[in-house]
């Protein structure tokens, strides 16, 4: 069974966290790191620290959404970084 949609979390050169959507990791995080990504472009080199795979596309979207939120931003930092 294939998983294609992610939740990933990058850790960036300033101790933050980026949380995005994807539907092919290695592609973004090469995007991430030669800086085409406006928030991660000032923060390099990047580095992947959580994926979580989903094969529901609206369920994905749910959890990126969720660990951008105040309750979630705590679960990411207790539970998944």
């Amino acid at each position: 069974m294939e998983l294609p949609y992610g939740v990933y979390i990058l850790l960036c050169n300033d101790n933050t966290y980026y949380t995005g959507y994807t539907t092919n990791i290695e592609s973004r995080t090469k995007a991430h790191n030669k800086g085409e990504v406006g928030f991660t472009k000032t923060r390099l080199p990047v580095k992947l620290v959580h994926l979580s795979l989903f094969e529901n596309k609206q369920k994905a979207y749910d959890f990126e959404r969720y660990l951008k939120t105040g309750t979630g931003i705590a679960f990411r930092n207790k539970r998944l970084v």
